[in-house]
């Protein structure tokens, strides 16, 4: 079974750091492309930084210069570290893969930004 787990999130003031993991398992391949989706209650899923093989990234650009996607090339997990947070960065945070046709998602993981 293929499958992603977020984990790392938690609550944290301004301007803090907070680094997420994103560990996936079963027929997921080491190199596969990953992304990180966050969602703040009542708005759309949006897309945060990806990264496809070793060092193809993107990031949205409301992240840029503060979040920093990596992966662990020994292991299949994926990391995001996440620096000078700003209240506007508190959302569920969810790792995406594809597969096949389809995208296996993680079941997310809370980042709160607060004082």
């Amino acid at each position: 079974q293929a499958q992603v787990v977020e984990s790392g999130g938690g609550l944290v003031q301004p301007g803090g750091s907070l680094r997420l993991s994103c560990a996936a398992s079963g027929r997921i391949p080491r190199f596969n492309a990953m992304s990180w989706y966050r969602q703040a209650p009542g708005k759309q899923r949006e897309f945060v930084a990806g990264i496809a093989g070793i060092s193809e990234i993107r990031y949205a650009d409301s992240v840029k210069g503060r979040f920093t996607i990596s992966r662990d090339r020994s292991k299949n997990v994926v990391y995001l570290q996440m620096n000078n947070l700003k209240f506007q960065d508190a959302a569920v945070y969810y790792c995406k893969t594809p597969l096949g046709v389809s995208d296996v998602w993680g079941q997310g993981t809370q980042v709160t930004v607060s004082s």
